[in-house]
């Protein structure tokens, strides 16, 4: 399965200057139990922007026009070279950026998003239109608290047959 996930805005947006707008730490949580142990693809400026570089207990892979070795990381130039290593049972976590995000679209068969109920000031990168081909199958909502700023819901899409 290909999953692509993110947290997101009422606007679309997922993050300004190469950076994270939220930091939730509900959502860091489900997002390491859910690509833990599974692989996870990326473009090369989500994978710079990455604290402490390639994720433990994951196959990191970055599609990256570069010939550049990342530590930790397989790259590929092309969707059909990286795809072409994967089994067909292999779950597949697209974390991002905007690029893969929109050029993949149509890959993905489930959206695993965080919906933010906000709408940042500054904002320079945007998850693409997912409104309609998705059929959302699954929501858990969460008020603001101690440790989250903004109100936000767990949502699963899978795409429409």
């Amino acid at each position: 399965m290909i999953t692509m996930i993110a947290a997101v805005a009422r606007n679309r947006a997922i993050g300004y200057k190469n950076k994270l707008i939220y930091w939730l730490p509900n959502d860091l949580k489900r997002f390491k139990q859910l690509t833990t142990g599974h692989t996870i693809l990326m473009g090369r400026r989500t994978f710079e922007s990455l604290p402490k570089g390639a994720l433990p207990q994951r196959r990191n892979c970055v599609l990256t026009r570069s010939q550049k070795e990342i530590p930790g990381c397989e790259c590929f130039a092309t969707w059909d070279t990286f795809i072409a290593t994967c089994r067909p049972d292999e779950d597949i976590y697209i974390i991002g950026g905007a690029s893969l995000y929109k050029n993949l679209l149509d890959k993905a068969d489930c959206l695993c998003l965080t919906e933010v109920d906000d709408t940042p000031a500054e904002a320079d990168t945007f998850f693409p239109v997912y409104s309609e081909g998705w059929q959302e199958i699954e929501r858990e909502e969460h008020d603001i608290d101690e440790r989250h700023a903004f109100a936000y819901a767990f949502v699963t899409y899978r795409k429409k047959q």
